[in-house]
């Protein structure tokens, strides 16, 4: 062989072995962060729900306004006051995005069984609270994830207001909130709970403070006729689901912007919101 060919040939296998150490010594790309891994996104300011989810229009009419950002939805449940939502699809949540409006998903699924609203009488917590607690959770996170509703996103569960100083009842209903948030949390959404201040919230708080798990993760309380604050209610400790609050500060109240009318609940926010789809 030509000498001068026998020293090519070292040299183009040198740099070739040396190219494979800078490979190697180079340090290995970073994995992608999923997106729930950087935390839910939270919202702090002004939302209100109504029991039928708006049209677009009136949303776009509404933001114009700039009073709300936040819209609360009724997106499944047996207890709906609203079960069937005209609106409400993955394109109309994507759309409400897109107009720059947070989403609350609110499940209304059984009730307590001493619970004081009449119209949720038919709808109680039965034998098997824990069983049932569990279905309804699988449930919640279908139907959220059928509209478009991903993981990272809270779900509100809507518990009306019930007798908690009564033992037996008060036992079934949290023994079904605990398996409802565990089954919820164990599909990456975050368990949250609504319910009136004086009552289930009141509840929560007593059962945080005996040691209970499995507890809704964002307190949603109904306490009207006061100025909203999420940081000064009354029934919570100072430190107990900080950030994590909304007040539900007046109800059925009737307003319009844009010459769009509506019955909301108005709710001051500071609490985690969905994430929705493309």
């Amino acid at each position: 062989m030509d000498p001068r060919k026998k020293i090519i040939g070292y040299l183009v296998a040198l740099m070739a072995a040396l190219a494979q150490v800078v490979v190697l010594a180079l340090p290995a790309p970073a994995a992608p962060v999923p997106a729930e891994a950087a935390g839910p996104s939270v919202y702090r300011g002004r939302g209100f729900d109504t029991c039928q989810a708006p049209p677009l229009t009136t949303l776009s009419a509404w933001g114009a306004a700039a009073t709300y950002g936040a819209v609360g939805v009724y997106y499944g449940g047996r207890a709906r006051a609203c079960p069937r939502q005209r609106y409400l699809s993955h394109r109309w949540l994507t759309g409400a995005r897109d107009l720059g409006w947070r989403v609350l998903p609110v499940f209304v699924g059984s009730q307590s069984p001493c619970v004081g609203a009449s119209s949720k009488d038919g709808f109680p917590i039965g034998d098997d609270p824990w069983g049932q607690g569990t279905d309804e959770g699988h449930e919640a996170v279908r139907t959220a994830a059928d509209l478009g509703i991903a993981a990272g996103s809270p779900l509100y569960y809507d518990m009306e207001a019930y007798d908690y100083r009564d033992e037996e009842c008060a036992d079934i209903t949290l023994t079904f909130i605990q398996a409802w948030s565990s089954t919820v949390k164990s599909h990456g959404y975050i368990p949250g709970f609504y319910s009136s201040a004086a009552s289930g919230v009141r509840h929560m708080e007593v059962a945080r403070k005996a040691g209970e798990g499995d507890l809704p993760e964002i307190l949603w309380f109904a306490r009207w006729r006061v100025p909203a604050s999420t940081a000064r209610e009354r029934v919570l400790s100072a430190g107990s689901w900080a950030h994590r609050r909304i007040h539900q500060y007046a109800g059925n109240v009737t307003e319009t912007h844009g010459g769009r009318k509506l019955t909301i609940d108005r709710n001051l926010v500071d609490a985690p919101v969905a994430v929705i789809r493309d």
